[in-house]
């Protein structure tokens, strides 16, 4: 394979990397676990990642709800009783979350705090649960208290505000298509109608000004690419009160694992014909989960999505899913949770998935201000073992970084370059330093395995 960098076109800029605090933060505790996992995600040591994701739970009643796995049973700020139906505010709540968020911002490298919500509040709820209504694909806030929802996200967010946490985005919708509830549950959610969730996006815009909050809106996290993503677009973007704030659109890339095209189309359809409005990835992990956390498959698979999610769908910016999540051990003994790391129901025994390590050739090599670099490859659902990705770094520095699911792969690379770093992960060994030294123009590539190339 010859890659020419010469005439490789300029694209978008990288705005960056992040992952989302959800359902474990709330179960970390303080003290040196909360320290090395924040380091792990947030020090430049480790994933130097800049985005940060905290979610505003819908809270739980604890005489009323279905969801069983502890880790997604959230506590909200807003306590409800329903007996003298009066609400209180109790900002000690959440205490191991905000704790995290903390933590991750004192390293410094944060430079994007988004407020997000799976569900509006349990009391605020048709169901007076956070997690769905009874019924399939059907919303669960009435719209008479649409109003509530936007003022209990904005007063959390103001109160963060005031205690000098740097809110960039509030995201009050979350994967809006889906069939959420039912009879069946495993997690907060709420489905929306187009119409419902225009209705509500304009309510929190037209509060934000008022309120002269320096926040925007980000969103609406729809769960796919396609499917009813341009039809969200079409309708947030036709309302002037909503794009008075709506600063991202946000997108998460489930179910297209196998299918580049579908970033091609979305990049066409959606990316091309807004070119003002910026988009980002901000939610994928391996579903369903088929690579378990000791197998490097789990890193080839991460590497391959983040960047074809970046160089192709025109997003700007790639988050995982949860950073951690619980220990998922199946019939062969092995574990199949989905995050970078994983830990029991109280990190008692927590530790390293090997998908942190697909993310990191990304993340540590591309920092914030890249620009992403088209030298002509498209891979294809037909043809999609071997991919390579290049960057531009703001300090003139071009990146490669390619994984390999194949055979082993030789690589020619045109340009004029002195030097060269290559930095390769495989099964048992990762993030090495294989070679630094004088630019060569042909370097192998391993079969399962992902490198970085750094050359100047």
């Amino acid at each position: 394979m010859k890659i020419n960098l010469k005439e490789a076109e300029k694209l978008h800029t990288l705005k960056g990397w992040g992952t989302s605090a959800c359902w474990w933060s709330q179960a970390c505790p303080k003290g040196e676990t909360a320290d090395k996992i924040a380091h792990l995600l947030y020090d430049s040591d480790g994933l130097n990642l800049n985005i940060y994701r905290y979610n505003i739970g819908g809270g739980t009643d604890m005489n009323n709800y279905r969801v069983e796995n502890p880790w997604r049973i959230t506590e909200s700020f807003l306590q409800y009783d329903r007996e003298t139906e009066k609400f209180n505010w109790d900002f000690s709540k959440d205490s191991n979350a905000v704790n995290m968020m903390k933590k991750s911002l004192e390293l410094g490298n944060i430079d994007t705090l988004i407020l997000f919500a799976n569900s509006p509040h349990y009391s605020q709820c048709s169901t007076g649960q956070a997690s769905g209504s009874f019924l399939y694909s059907t919303c669960n806030i009435p719209k008479m208290n649409y109003k509530k929802f936007v003022n209990y996200i904005l007063d959390v967010a103001q109160h963060f505000l005031d205690e000098g946490y740097p809110v960039k985005y509030i995201s009050p919708i979350n994967e809006p298509q889906w069939k959420w509830g039912g009879p069946f549950v495993w997690q907060e959610g709420c489905h929306y109608e187009t119409e419902e969730l225009v209705e509500i996006f304009r309510m929190f815009a037209e509060e934000i000004i008022l309120r002269d909050m320096p926040v925007k809106l980000y969103g609406p996290e729809s769960g796919q690419y396609l499917g009813k993503t341009p039809e969200y677009l079409a309708a947030l973007t036709a309302d002037e009160m909503i794009m008075k704030v709506l600063d991202v659109f946000a997108v998460h890339s489930y179910h297209s694992d196998n299918r580049p095209e579908e970033r091609y189309e979305f990049k066409e359809l959606c990316v091309d014909t807004y070119p003002s409005l910026r988009f980002d990835m901000s939610e994928w992990c391996e579903l369903p989960n088929k690579s378990h956390t000791k197998d490097f498959k789990g890193a080839l698979i991460t590497a391959r999505i983040i960047g074809q999610d970046i160089v192709y769908s025109g997003c700007v910016s790639w988050t995982s899913w949860v950073a951690v999540n619980n220990f998922s051990i199946k019939e062969d003994g092995f574990d199949y949770s989905d995050a970078m790391i994983t830990a029991d129901f109280d990190f008692s025994d927590w530790y390293v998935a090997k998908r942190y390590y697909g993310f990191a050739h990304f993340s540590k090599f591309v920092p914030v201000g890249s620009v992403v670099l088209d030298f002509g490859f498209r891979p294809s659902e037909d043809n999609n073992d071997f991919n390579v990705f290049a960057f531009l770094t703001p300090d003139n520095k071009t990146v490669l970084v390619a994984v390999n699911e194949g055979e082993n792969q030789s690589v020619t690379i045109d340009g004029d370059f002195y030097t060269m770093q290559i930095i390769t992960s495989v099964q048992d060994d990762e993030l090495k330093e294989v070679y630094n030294g004088e630019f060569k123009n042909q370097i192998e590539i391993g079969s399962d395995s992902i490198v970085t190339v750094v050359v100047e």
